[in-house]
């Protein structure tokens, strides 16, 4: 790393959270540049400090340098990674040539892989081996929208190395940007991947018309659902009751700005996934984190009623309202 408090640093991903995470870092002090794709972004950012595909009207630092070259990666201290996870294990592979050994990577996006199930903690560890990287996630109740207005935000980096850890939360923190460390990286990860799957479930209750009842009878057996998930995965149960569980569940089940809320909402008045996901614009992880999640359960014999009713109603074309009731007409058992 560079000196005591600064950090040359990459965002790759310009969507609205890499974009966040850039703004952020940059206003704590670092030398920061976002990685993206689109030209026509890239230019807005330095040109106009600002993201006008996914954060229109709002003012990026305008210390944020944005490229669309691999060769901004070179000599990096820390990469964060705000790549979808559907498309990170490519992305790793295409800039292996570039990243330097031994960097830090943060990942900042939730989900599991497709096919493999596997957080994306294994996948940075799968693609990157032999560059040696040191590894953290950022996790926590955080829309990028507010976060980008400078409203409090408090999230977590989970990190083995504790010492990390430490350092990382001193260098991502801001005067609105909260940052705490755990050890349980794999409790952090799986807690931000698995709760965009019950947001949509949630979403779908408020689409049909249900009411807060409803509403906090979902959030509630969902977090049992992803900690009983989590902890057979080797996670830490209290990490579930923290801001990577709890604090992301609450707020993706009920806040406005939540993407995959919004897929459910639509579902629930009857739109198809389809329509619903090409107008978006942006990525809803939990469509297909739901059947990661569903095969890792399977593999790992852990009960999760709701992650299943997600992917009959998201893949297998189930109705909605005949998904929930599936879902109350269970067996009944002790909490």
């Amino acid at each position: 790393m560079t000196a005591e408090n600064t950090l040359r640093v990459v965002v790759a991903g310009g969507g609205s959270w890499g974009t966040a995470l850039a703004h952020v870092l940059a206003s704590a002090g670092h030398d920061t540049t976002l990685v993206l794709r689109d030209e026509f972004v890239a230019q807005a950012v330095n040109e106009r400090h600002e993201n006008p595909r996914y954060l229109p009207g709002k003012p990026v630092h305008p210390g944020v340098k944005a490229s669309t070259s691999p060769e901004a990666l070179r000599d990096v201290d820390a990469l964060v990674l705000a790549v979808p996870c559907q498309h990170q294990r490519s992305w790793l592979a295409s800039m292996r040539h570039v990243i330097p050994e031994g960097c830090v990577v943060v990942n900042a996006s939730k989900g599991l892989e497709n096919g493999t199930s596997l957080t994306m903690s294994h996948v940075v560890q799968e693609e990157l081996s032999a560059l040696r990287p040191r590894y953290a996630v950022l996790s926590g109740p955080s829309f990028a929208a507010e976060v980008m207005d400078g409203q409090p935000t408090a999230v977590v980096l989970g990190c083995e190395d504790e010492t990390l850890g430490a350092r990382l939360r001193e260098l991502f923190s801001t005067s609105f940007f909260r940052c705490y460390s755990s050890t349980d990286v794999t409790g952090v990860e799986t807690g931000g991947a698995l709760k965009n799957v019950m947001a949509i479930a949630a979403g779908i209750g408020d689409g049909l018309g249900f009411g807060s009842n409803a509403r906090a009878a979902l959030i509630t057996r969902g977090l049992a659902e992803l900690s009983r998930l989590g902890t057979a995965m080797g996670a830490r149960p209290l990490t579930f009751m923290g801001l990577s569980g709890l604090g992301d569940l609450v707020l993706t089940c009920t806040g406005g700005l939540s993407r995959n809320r919004q897929v459910g909402i639509r579902l629930g008045r009857g739109e198809k996934l389809g329509d619903i996901v090409a107008s978006l614009g942006m990525v809803a992880e939990g469509v297909k984190t739901a059947v990661a999640a569903r095969d890792l359960a399977q593999r790992l014999r852990v009960s999760v009623p709701v992650t299943e009713a997600m992917c009959r109603v998201l893949h297998e074309n189930a109705d909605p309202a005949e998904a929930v009731r599936s879902l109350m007409e269970r067996p009944l058992r002790e909490e």
